[in-house]
């Protein structure tokens, strides 16, 4: 098989940020499937810390400019775009000037985590796939890595309520070591019905810190792949209980790769016809 069209979603992909697990996988992932005949796209949010100058984004016009609306205000969705010359693959950024221009990552200049995390986190998730649906770009399957992008599938579901062009897209779920001290404090839950959140999806969202935000992305995708040899033991185990397809941490790259990219193929199936 091997064919198939795959969406990206990483809060980090090297070398637009430094290297650890997560923009290793990113930048390496993609290209790899790529070369084994998918069609893919990727998308990560524009954090302060990426170098707009040095890594040549420039803004895509067509894709920017919609009015998203989070805790009651409206935010622009402004996608940018750069390329890895080297992998032959493009990377869209996800911006807001409020949400992404102020911080270089998930914690301010003192070290605290970001009050407005939650609201960031929910505006990369729902402005990703926005922009997906205005490239008219039909995902069969979205991979989303890190704790950043666990909104994805929700969205998704709540996109599919009011339009199908996601109707069938399955999802694959990156398991890694990058969890956070902090927690979202009381208004998620207000934040989360006013995007059409249900009763479902509020148990699963309640109080919501790494640990729940992470059991909520397990329970939600098709897939799991295990990137990091250092993941909790606990949302492992969370991931095996609920019978998850789940790709074990290799350190042999091809090998895992591999094995991720056979995953795409039990989880899409055989009825892809473009």
């Amino acid at each position: 098989m091997g064919k198939g069209r795959i969406l990206f979603v990483s809060q980090e992909i090297m070398p637009f940020l430094p290297e650890n697990e997560i923009s290793y996988l990113g930048r390496y992932l993609p290209s790899y499937v790529q070369e084994k005949g998918r069609e893919i796209r990727v998308f990560m949010p524009r954090f302060s810390s990426v170098n707009e100058r040095k890594n040549q984004l420039h803004e895509v016009i067509r894709l920017s400019g919609m009015n998203l609306i989070v805790n009651n205000a409206d935010h622009q969705l402004i996608i940018k775009v750069g390329s890895i010359p080297t992998a032959r693959m493009q990377v869209y950024f996800i911006d807001n000037e409020e949400y992404f221009t102020r911080h270089k990552g998930f914690y301010d200049d003192k070290g605290k985590f970001c009050a407005d995390n939650d609201e960031r986190m929910l505006f990369f998730g729902r402005g990703t796939l926005e922009a997906v649906r205005k490239l008219a770009w039909q995902p069969h399957l979205i991979h989303f890595t890190g704790w950043f992008s666990c909104m994805i599938p929700f969205y998704l579901r709540r996109i599919n309520k009011e339009n199908a062009f996601f109707s069938g897209t399955k999802t694959v779920f990156t398991l890694c070591n990058d969890s956070f001290k902090g927690d979202f404090g009381s208004e998620m839950e207000r934040k989360l019905k006013a995007d059409g959140a249900t009763a479902k999806d509020l148990r699963l969202f309640e109080n919501l810190d790494y640990n729940t935000l992470t059991k909520a992305a397990i329970t939600y995708a098709h897939g799991i792949v295990v990137a990091s040899p250092d993941v909790d033991p606990e949302l492992l185990a969370f991931a095996r209980e609920n019978k998850k397809n789940i790709v074990d941490y290799n350190p042999d790259k091809a090998v895992f790769y591999e094995q991720i990219n056979k995953l795409y193929d039990t989880i899409i199936g055989s009825n892809i016809n473009n």
